[in-house]
């Protein structure tokens, strides 16, 4: 996966290179053409529905096309390599969520520095993840689930997004916690994942809100907890897990980054137009049913956050001792 990865950064410094040499567009005009957004999961996930409700918002206010483009793989860095080796004009942006924040401390040979290589633009919102299991597991709550586990270990496995998401490490802290043993069935996105937990083949997952709750609504699957230290508002009849696991916490961000150097003027474009949008009650609204709370922030804001994040998700990754070569 790191080879396909570095192959693929090889490749877009390339393109990049050739791009310096095309005349910019002038900030002042920001957008005059579309632009592209780049999320690392598959479609139907949580990440991709959060992504194209705002996307659209963006183009109809902007007048231009946001166009979302899943690129999958290795926890959503595939993803970030082609956004930080783009242009640095506006034209191309990521989609950021806690595997970025991850995924500085989880991986050990990334060929980039997140931090470094990317500058924050805008904040979306704040989400919860959620506990779901298949209808045909015996466990109706979080206790029975970890009695369950410890009566049978090695036999409980929890799927993910991918390693390095928030997915995937709310299942690592969770199994230190609790000293269940569980094993991890990584997927490349959760609305991959679902159809094998529906049918039983991986008994769980500690997805995002957003998608974890619309297959809860659904029927398909069994929420048993949230991640949040407190219940949240959305879903105030789901326990939070910290009320079983006294500690246990897990509360994830989504927003905007873009390439290192791209102009202050559009960075305020897109801050601006975010900011608008998470005042537009339809699109609150609309938000609100994913489980998602608006979150708005200055693009300095926005980075202190993602920093404090990385830095958090840090300190988890070395308790849980996981690490992907």
């Amino acid at each position: 996966m790191l080879r396909i990865l570095r192959n693929s950064v090889f490749g877009l410094a390339v393109l990049s290179t050739l791009f310096a040499f095309t005349p910019r567009a002038s900030a002042a005009d920001y957008p005059n053409r579309p632009v592209h957004w780049l999320i690392g999961f598959a479609a139907g996930g949580p990440v991709d529905i959060v992504a194209r409700i705002m996307a659209q918002w963006l183009s109809d206010h902007l007048g231009q096309q946001f166009i979302v483009e899943n690129r999958t793989g290795s926890g959503g860095n595939i993803a970030a390599a082609a956004a930080i080796n783009a242009p640095a004009d506006g034209y191309t942006l990521l989609f950021v969520a806690p595997n970025n924040a991850i995924s500085t401390s989880l991986y050990k040979k990334l060929p980039f520095d997140f931090l470094r290589d990317t500058v924050p633009v805008a904040s979306i919102m704040q989400l919860t993840n959620m506990l779901v299991v298949s209808n045909a597991f015996p466990a109706k709550s979080v206790q029975e689930f970890i009695d369950y586990c410890k009566a049978n270990p090695g036999k409980v496995s929890f799927a993910s997004s991918g390693n390095g998401t928030s997915v995937h490490m709310s299942a690592e802290l969770f199994k230190v916690m609790t000293k269940c043993d569980m094993v991890h069935v990584p997927y490349r996105g959760s609305a991959i994942a679902f159809p094998d937990i529906i049918s039983n083949k991986v008994q769980l997952i500690f997805d995002n809100l957003p998608s974890a709750l619309e297959q809860a609504k659904g029927g398909n699957v069994r929420a048993l907890g949230v991640t949040s230290p407190q219940r949240w508002p959305s879903v105030p009849d789901v326990p939070a897990i910290a009320e079983t696991v006294p500690g246990f916490e897990s509360v994830g961000f989504y927003g905007i980054s873009a390439p290192k150097g791209t102009p202050p003027e559009v960075i305020e474009t897109l801050n601006k137009a975010v900011g608008e949008a998470l005042k537009d009650p339809k699109l609150v609204a609309r938000l609100t049913e994913v489980g998602g709370l608006p979150k708005p922030m200055a693009p300095a804001e926005f980075g202190k956050l993602v920093t404090d994040e990385t830095e958090k998700w840090r300190k988890v990754v070395e308790f849980a001792g996981v690490s992907v070569d």
